[in-house]
């Protein structure tokens, strides 16, 4: 089978590789038909991240058909059309029934995050709880709709976190750090939990235009202490709540300063700094949580249903379409801001 391969930073190749096979018990092989790009893909990309050459790509995102399960698996089977989350919640475990499957106690990091899913066919671990069946076959759904689907396996869902961290209620005003996926997703998500002010910090027009389209109320374009102000004149005060969807220390910096004391931050951009003084955050009774997002939770509670009654459209963060083979180039896109998001039709 055809699989992406993270080359060297700047560079994805595509090689034939062995097709997975089922190695325990409670796998599923998945047949893929749309898969993607993430932003937190182009960490190795743009900078090497410590990523070994010529190694496995890091994508983590998918939607397919189950092609063979393990003896042990009875939610899916041959078939089935899937969504794939990022995460592998067991559903059992104190974190799992308390709705943080994104950190099940039985599944911990690393295994409870998926990799190599840029290629034409998947192997889903501890797939007997996880994985979202999706009504009828993927011919059943318009390419509008199968994008839609697709945010559920990752940004959707780690949008909502967001706010659901930030506990986000009816008549906040929020404020949404990071315009691209993720940060569109959560003026989404912020949106269907009743906020009356949502302002996405962005200086990008199309990006701007998006967030508006989804519930976004105001744009401020200013950063850091002047970014800060003018949030602060804008909604005449800190926000409620403030939505970090970057994992930069100055988009946390930001998330904390447009709040009043006494707000929420939550955070899903995976973190790239070494460490964070959390004194401001003492001194001026800041609430902060955060981390993976619980995608097999959000999905079945909340996601899957807005996104098959259209209430929502999250599928409009895939901006551009790529064939698996043209995969350096979807890389190259996002990581010029030439598209939001690049979608993977598997052929």
């Amino acid at each position: 089978m055809k699989a992406a391969v993270f080359e060297k930073a700047g560079q994805m190749v595509v090689d034939e590789v062995a097709k997975p096979t089922i190695q325990a018990s409670d796998d599923v092989v998945i047949r893929v038909v749309r898969g993607c790009v993430c932003g937190s893909d182009l960490w190795s990309y743009k900078e090497g991240d410590e990523k070994e050459a010529h190694s496995a790509n890091s994508g983590h995102e998918a939607m397919g058909i189950v092609e063979e399960v393990g003896p042990d698996v009875t939610l899916v089977k041959p078939g089935d059309f899937v969504i794939a989350p990022f995460t592998h919640g067991c559903g059992h475990c104190a974190a799992c029934l308390a709705g943080y499957d994104g950190t099940c106690e039985n599944h911990p990091v690393p295994t409870n995050w998926s990799n190599g899913y840029q290629a034409q066919y998947i192997r889903f671990q501890y797939a007997n709880w996880a994985l979202i069946k999706v009504p009828g076959q993927p011919e059943d759904y318009s390419e509008g709709m199968l994008k839609s689907l697709l945010t559920l396996s990752d940004v959707m869902a780690t949008g909502y976190h967001a706010a659901r961290s930030a506990n986000v209620q009816k008549g906040d005003k929020v404020v949404v750090i990071g315009d691209g996926a993720v940060g569109q997703c959560a003026v989404i998500a912020a949106m269907m939990r009743g906020a009356s002010r949502i302002v996405l910090m962005s200086r990008h027009a199309d990006r701007q235009q998006m967030a508006l389209e989804s519930g976004a109320t105001d744009i401020v374009e200013e950063r850091g202490e002047e970014g800060v102000a003018k949030v602060r004149e804008l909604l005449g005060g800190g926000a409620d709540a403030a939505l970090e969807c970057v994992g930069k220390e100055q988009s946390l910096e930001q998330a904390l300063g447009v709040i009043y004391n006494g707000g929420r931050v939550g955070f899903v951009g995976v973190p790239h700094f070494a460490k964070y003084d959390l004194g401001q955050a003492f001194v001026t009774n800041t609430a902060i949580a955060g981390g993976t997002a619980s995608v097999t939770t959000y999905d079945r509670e909340v996601l899957l249903k807005a996104v098959l009654d259209g209430e929502i459209n999250p599928g409009k963060v895939f901006t551009n379409t790529y064939t698996l083979d043209e995969i350096d180039q979807a890389y190259q896109d996002m990581a010029n801001r030439k598209t939001i998001k690049s979608y993977l039709v598997m052929e």
